[in-house]
């Protein structure tokens, strides 16, 4: 009998918890933040479009002049063109610092930040790296040795400061100085249905896809280049950085795959524990080697 009423209280408070439970509210994801500074860095305005002001953040190395003639490494974040800050790519210009680099991580318009295309961000991108070229003199740099890199939706950013014609926004023209190289990082290349966006990430217009595809925009001549992806990655197919590398091998160029068997999107994160931590480790090696082979490290 006691067991009974005892079995009958449990479902009875049971049957009130669950409505309390269910009501708890799922934890908020905090909102991007526009960093005007990032520690150890210092920030420049590069761009100014309507109300927003767009910053760099710049890392130098020990031992820094103005006079040096160094080698420079700008690091685009990604986020799908819709999330993401220069805070999370800060880590690789500061990388490239404590490689005698002068790193630089660049903000752009990002869609939940500034209610930005992916045109804009490509857009973005390419005056973040005419700017720095152009001011090459006082960041103690050499214009025509600046290394381009970026993960996800910041290596499609990457990519596009290579391609030496108009960018898909209006009035986005031409690089100047093409980079000495480029380093990727599970990037976008493919930007129509068979790669990652499609027309539902372009308003619905496939034109609007096909325009913003590195591999239909890219001249035969590229810079060298390095690409890093997760095989199992879902989110950006590595069949996509695969063909990438196969038609820039085919033009003569040279590009380097580097793949992570079983990883996924951002296969070097935390979330992928001691193999992500692996992973990271070999893509910092292997982006030493292949700078030091183009005699930029």
């Amino acid at each position: 009998m006691q067991t009974s009423q005892f079995r009958i209280a449990l479902a009875f408070i049971a049957l009130l918890a669950g409505p309390l439970f269910a009501q708890s509210p799922a934890p908020e994801k905090k909102p991007d933040v526009t960093p005007l500074e990032l520690p150890g860095s210092e920030a420049r305005v590069f761009r100014t479009v309507g109300d927003a002001e767009l910053r760099l953040h710049i890392v130098k190395p020990e031992g820094w002049s103005a006079a040096d003639k160094r080698v420079c490494l700008v690091n685009f974040f990604g986020g799908g063109w819709v999330s993401g800050t220069p805070e999370s790519s800060v880590r690789w210009a500061k990388w490239a610092a404590s490689k005698g680099l002068v790193g630089i991580a660049p903000d752009y318009r990002t869609r939940n930040r500034f209610q930005g295309t992916p045109e804009n961000c490509v857009s973005d991108g390419r005056s973040a790296v005419r700017w720095v070229q152009a001011h090459a003199a006082e960041l103690g740099i050499d214009p025509a040795k600046v290394v381009v890199s970026g993960g996800s939706a910041g290596g499609h950013v990457a990519a596009w400061t290579a391609i030496t014609g108009p960018g898909p926004d209006e009035g986005d023209p031409a690089p100047e100085i093409t980079p000495a190289a480029l380093i990727l990082f599970n990037p976008v290349t493919d930007t129509k249905e068979t790669g990652y966006g499609g027309a539902k990430r372009f308003g619905g217009k496939s034109e609007r896809a096909l325009a913003c595809s590195v591999p239909d925009r890219m001249p035969a001549k590229m810079p060298p280049t390095i690409v890093f992806h997760g095989t199992a990655d879902v989110t950006v197919p590595c069949a996509n950085s695969v063909a990438f590398r196969d038609q820039l091998v085919a033009t003569g160029n040279r590009c380097e795959l580097v793949t992570f068997e079983g990883l996924g999107h951002s296969y070097y994160s935390s979330k992928f524990g001691e193999a992500g931590k692996a992973a990271l480790k070999k893509t910092e090696a292997d982006a030493c080697a292949f700078l030091t082979s183009l005699g930029l490290l």
